[in-house]
């Protein structure tokens, strides 16, 4: 049976709902629940051509942690806002995602329900909250943006707001959120885009608009404001993006401790200094800027997919998540990704064969996980269809931004070949 698994007694959580207009209690509550939150914090927010803008508009925010939403709440009250939210976000709270107004969505799936949701939010005069990213920023620089935003964008003709937040990865980095740095918050809100520009401008125009507008580079902030992490610990788990050597090439061999990233092959080490530079501790420093150094990894990847080396294949372990309060482990399963079949996913569930396909053009990202909190503490991809998702734990270790990496650049291909 492809692309389904068959549960007894287990219903699907049903993310065609309509999410109901937030009562003005609500918005009140966030509001103040994310000033608590931000005590103790510095943070500023700065408003930018927003002079007398109202809702309805979009609103479009990068994303690098949870604080993302508690700052933006801050931005838009005393307004009305509705966000999308990925599926595991209910996980065991779907009554209060509801309530607070939540669209429900499966990462990188086709859903005509969320373009139906967001259409019913804007009409009836809200601001439509997006991170169109899709998942938290590896290394805190702009993840991919699709093309499809653009369209969405041009048929509900509103004002479009970006919201780029500085600071919050380096705060709370995802490839080690558990452990925080001392770091300032900085968010603007600019408004991008009137209506009368998303009815003139072209899609292209309308992504290009969005995209400039949604750049950012948490490690440039940290050296153009001079903040300094002091934090011994500010290295671990760097090597989760880091993960092939710049020195020996070898991948998947990286690891870190303290304020180090090394390679357990060639045995190099370097340094993250307090400005959040790398410095080699012997020999010549490859890359002092640690998005260079993932951009090397990214165009390495796609040199692969290119020349048609590229193939993954790893016995995973599976977790299922078809509704909101648990997590079904499904055993294990074998789990292949090239660039002519994209994802596929075999196993067996209660003595019935399942297979899962995510063709190329149907995954235009992954969304993928360090050390997943909700099912147990290591490095996960989620593959979703329109109905389920399927969180698959590897073998092989440190492989899941490499497999981010590989699903972007095969839907590139195959895109510009359809």
């Amino acid at each position: 049976m492809k692309n389904l698994v068959n549960y007894k007694n287990k219903k699907r959580y049903n993310t065609a709902k309509y999410p109901i207009r937030q009562p003005k209690i609500i918005v009140y509550l966030i509001w103040l629940l994310s000033k608590i939150t931000l005590i103790g914090k510095k943070y500023k927010i700065e408003k930018i051509n927003m002079e007398g803008l109202r809702p309805p508009y979009m609103l479009l925010s990068n994303h690098m942690y949870f604080i993302d939403f508690e700052l933006a709440a801050m931005g838009t009250f005393p307004h009305r806002v509705n966000n999308v939210v990925s599926i595991d976000g209910y996980y065991r709270r779907p009554w209060l995602m509801e309530l607070i107004g939540a669209i429900c969505t499966r990462k990188f799936t086709m859903d005509i329900h969320l373009i139906k949701s967001i259409n019913k939010v804007l009409k009836r005069g809200d601001i439509m909250s997006m991170y169109p990213e899709a998942r938290y920023s590896p290394c805190g620089t702009t993840s991919y943006i699709p093309e499809s935003l653009g369209k969405l964008i041009k048929h509900n003709k509103v004002p479009v707001v970006a919201v780029v937040h500085h600071g919050n990865h380096l705060h709370s980095p995802f490839w080690n959120f558990r452990k925080k740095r001392k770091v300032p918050f900085y968010t603007t809100f600019t408004q991008i885009l009137t209506s009368k520009q998303t009815e003139e401008m072209t899609v292209a125009e309308i992504n290009n608009t969005v995209k400039v507008a949604l750049q950012y580079d948490d490690y440039k902030y940290q050296k153009d404001n001079g903040i300094l992490i002091t934090e011994p610990f500010r290295a671990e788990g760097l090597h989760k993006v880091l993960y092939q050597c710049a020195n020996c090439k070898k991948e998947f061999v990286m690891d870190s401790s303290g304020t180090k990233i090394f390679c357990k092959e060639c045995g190099k080490k370097w340094n993250l200094n307090t400005d959040g530079t790398l410095s080699a501790q012997t020999g010549e420093t490859e890359f002092s800027h640690v998005p260079d150094w993932f951009e090397w990894e990214r165009a390495n990847v796609r040199e692969q997919v290119a020349n048609g080396t590229y193939h993954f294949e790893d016995t995973v372990e599976v977790y299922s998540f078809p509704r909101c309060w648990s997590f079904i482990s499904l055993g294990t399963a074998k789990l292949t990704h090239d660039i002519n079949n994209g994802f596929t996913l075999k196993g067996e569930y209660r003595n019935q064969e399942y297979e899962i396909n995510r063709k190329p053009l149907q995954t235009n990202s992954l969304h993928i996980e360090y050390d997943y909190c909700y099912i147990k503490p290591y490095d996960c991809v989620d593959i979703s269809t329109e109905n389920d998702s399927f969180y698959c734990y590897p073998t092989i270790k440190n492989v899941v931004t490499k497999l981010a990496f590989a699903t972007e650049e095969i839907y590139k291909i195959n895109l510009n070949d359809d």
